[in-house]
C-alpha cells in the first residue's frame, strides 16, 4: 500500500528531515522506506509492531522498532513540523482563505502519552489539540496537545499564538482573515488577541458566559451565514479521528 510516491517523498519530505551525524549515513532508498512505513502506520492506524516492514525495504531490512525510533526522533527535533510548513508554503496558492475555522478536538488516548487527562464528557483519558482549517476543510495548523481535562480556552493566548505563527512561517498573511469558532471559544481574551492581530473573529455567543455584556456591540456581532462554514473543520476532525481510531 503506497501512501505517497517515492518521488514525492524524496522531493518534499526527505530534504526537511534531520539526519544523524553519527553512524552510517542513511541512504535515500532506506529513508524513503522509513517514511513510507510511517505514513502507512498513520494512515491505517495499525500498531507499530504490526508494520509490514518487509514491504517497504529491499536489501537491508529494518525492524518496526527502527521505524518507530526515527519517527520519534523526527517528532522531537521538529522535522515533521518543518515538512508540513514547507508543503503548506509551496501550495498556499491553492488554499481557500476566504475564512478560516478554529476548533478543538479531544482524542482518546487509551495507552497514555505526554499530555493526557480524564475528560468527563468523553468518559475517558483524552488529549486536546486546537486546529485551524481553511474554508475547504484543509487543515492548516495544530497546537501543542494539552491534557484532556482542560477546556478549549485553556492557555489560549500561547496556543493561538502558536497556530498563528505556523501560518506566518508558511508565508500566509493572517491580517484580515475571517475566523469562525464555536461558543466554547467565546472569551474577551481570544477576541482581544484576534483584534490585535487584525483577525476578524466570528465567534458564536455563549449565553452562559456572564462576563460578556449583551449591550457591548464589539462582542455582539455575529455572522450566521459565515458561521455555517465551521462545519468544514468538524468534518475534517471527524475524518482525522476515524482514521486513527
Amino acid at each position: 500500500m503506497e501512501i505517497l510516491s517515492k518521488s514525492t517523498i524524496e522531493a518534499y519530505i526527505l530534504p526537511n528531515l534531520s539526519i544523524g551525524l553519527r553512524g552510517k549515513e542513511c541512504e535515500t532508498e532506506l529513508l524513503t522506506g522509513i517514511v513510507s512505513a510511517i505514513l502507512y502506520r498513520l494512515k491505517t492506524g495499525c500498531q507499530w509492531r504490526f508494520l509490514p516492514v518487509k514491504q517497504f525495504f529491499s536489501g537491508t531490512s529494518l525492524t518496526w522498532q527502527g521505524v518507530y525510533y526515527h519517527f520519534c526522533e523526527w517528532v522531537k527535533d521538529g522535522s515533521w513540523t518543518k515538512v508540513w510548513l514547507n508543503i503548506l508554503s509551496l501550495n498556499r496558492q491553492f488554499l481557500d482563505l476566504s475564512s478560516i475555522q478554529l476548533d478543538g478536538s479531544h482524542t482518546p488516548a487509551k495507552r497514555g502519552g505526554e499530555a493526557v487527562g480524564y475528560q468527563g464528557r468523553k468518559a475517558s483519558e483524552t488529549t486536546n489539540t486546537l486546529f485551524l482549517a481553511d474554508n475547504s476543510g484543509q487543515m492548516l495548523a495544530c497546537s501543542t496537545p494539552q491534557e484532556g481535562q482542560h477546556h478549549d480556552l485553556y492557555n489560549i493566548k500561547e496556543l493561538f499564538e502558536e497556530l498563528c505563527q505556523m501560518l506566518i512561517n508558511a508565508g500566509i498573511n493572517i491580517k484580515g482573515l475571517f475566523m469562525n469558532a464555536d461558543s466554547g471559544f467565546d472569551s474577551k481574551e481570544l477576541r482581544q488577541i484576534c483584534k490585535e492581530k487584525e483577525i476578524h473573529a466570528n465567534i458564536d455567543i455563549n449565553s452562559r458566559n456572564s462576563k460578556i455584556e449583551p449591550q457591548t456591540t464589539e462582542y455582539q456581532y455575529f455572522d450566521e451565514e459565515l458561521y455555517k462554514k465551521r462545519t468544514l473543520i468538524e468534518h475534517a476532525n471527524a475524518g482525522r479521528t476515524a482514521s486513527h481510531g
